[in-house]
């Protein structure tokens, strides 16, 4: 176990770079899977999520080598095709071997997956995308055993546009026969860094990016190179660190437009952004007011910023309103910034912020990896000293977060318990 403590009230200025996307590299890694060959993929966070993923690709048989942003990742040599219960828990993402090992293998053992607990995250509309495609899932209890004699294209919609049933199709599809079709599918950047990706690798995908992709099966895959794109939560979360502080904090190396929903929230909050090719810096200005936020899918305002942007919202004069939209469990961090000098009322999926708040420093606790993220700024303007425990959840996420914020100022550190 990790904690994090905080010594409030710092001078910030600097500049803060911004690292790999988290939810990209989660993708990228399984579907090396999909190679009869060795890939490497580049500027990959150095975060505990990837460590697990090596893990499983460890345990399948794989060679991955890692260097400091980059792994080479050889899977010629995969023998096994069962996930233990004990490496699959440990994240979320780990669903993603399902549609890489059926997409290559045509079959696959696994537990239901890990994560952050956020609120129910079935996967429902992955099994079903992998049933049109042809393949036999057999449930017993939390273990999914899932085969087929041979995979064939299909139209798929999907009644929730799930970022990770689209790609874990995509997966799936890249090597059945014929043609699939996935309707309503997810448009966030991470899906058009993958279809890159599986694109290079030999694939026929196009439509990355909209609310149809189309996919034409081919019958192998190569090796090949990719990049993951800059993380736009990890981006995100330092914008509204920039704003908190109101000059002298530069964010960069990001894709501006990748973060739209935030910027427009910022400008009707009454900020000045300076955004460039691969920056943005915000600076406060004279008028401040109070604005509602509802999380919706991309390009909507994105669910894991929600709780981010909230001690900026604590912040400003008058009640902010914010509605969850995605998750029923995403309000566990409000209680922690109560304690620390907040006014917040919770009802329902929404929540009612009224500031200006006197944030003061105390003991509080990462439930899940934003919400760590959130109470990290809560804590940089806070009087005294915070301590948040249970930190390793937000090590799953934000590489080097420790080290990023001591470069621009921070009293921070990070021990084991």
């Amino acid at each position: 176990m990790k904690k994090i403590i905080i010594r409030g009230k710092k001078e910030l200025k600097g500049e803060i770079s911004v690292s790999g996307a988290k939810n990209s590299a989660l993708a990228l890694v399984p579907a090396s899977i999909l190679a009869k060959d060795k890939v490497t993929i580049e500027n990959v966070p150095n975060i505990s999520d990837i460590d697990s993923l090596s893990e499983i690709l460890d345990n399948l048989g794989a060679k991955v080598r890692r260097g400091n942003s980059t792994l080479e990742i050889d899977t010629s040599k995969v023998k096994k095709l069962v996930i233990s219960e004990d490496i699959s828990k440990k994240l979320r993402a780990s669903y993603y071997f399902m549609g890489a090992l059926l997409g290559r293998y045509r079959e696959v053992e696994m537990y239901f997956p890990g994560g952050c607990s956020i609120g129910s995250r079935p996967i429902d509309l992955h099994l079903k995308g992998f049933e049109a495609l042809g393949a036999k899932i057999k449930e017993d209890g939390n273990k999914y055993t899932i085969s087929a004699k041979k995979l064939k294209g299909n139209e798929i919609y999907l009644d929730f546009p799930s970022v990770g049933a689209t790609i874990n199709i995509m997966f799936a599809a890249v090597m059945a026969e014929g043609e699939t079709v996935i309707e309503n599918a997810a448009k966030e950047p991470e899906i058009s860094n993958v279809a890159t990706f599986l694109n290079n690798m030999g694939a026929k995908i196009t439509g990355a990016g909209t609310a149809e992709i189309r996919i034409t099966g081919v019958k192998e895959l190569k090796g090949c190179n990719t990049e993951v794109i800059p993380d736009r939560i990890e981006a995100g979360t330092y914008v509204v660190l920039s704003a908190m502080v109101g000059k002298n904090v530069k964010v960069k190396d990001l894709i501006p437009r990748h973060l739209d929903s935030l910027l427009i929230k910022l400008f009707e909050l009454g900020y000045d952004v300076d955004d460039e090719v691969d920056s943005i810096t915000v600076k406060k200005s004279k008028v401040e007011r109070p604005v509602i936020v509802r999380t919706q899918v991309y390009p909507g305002f994105p669910t894991d910023l929600q709780q981010p942007i909230t001690p900026l919202l604590m912040m400003i004069k008058g009640t902010s309103e914010l509605e969850e939209t995605i998750y029923e469990n995403r309000f566990q961090h409000v209680p922690y910034l109560i304690d620390m000098g907040g006014k917040i009322r919770v009802k329902g999926q929404t929540i009612k912020i009224t500031g200006p708040t006197k944030f003061k420093g105390t003991t509080v606790r990462a439930t899940d990896l934003r919400a760590g993220a959130c109470l990290v700024l809560a804590a940089l303007f806070a009087d005294g000293t915070t301590v948040i425990e249970d930190a390793q959840h937000i090590l799953r996420g934000y590489e080097n977060i420790v080290e990023k914020l001591q470069n621009i100022g921070a009293d921070i550190k990070i021990e084991e318990v």
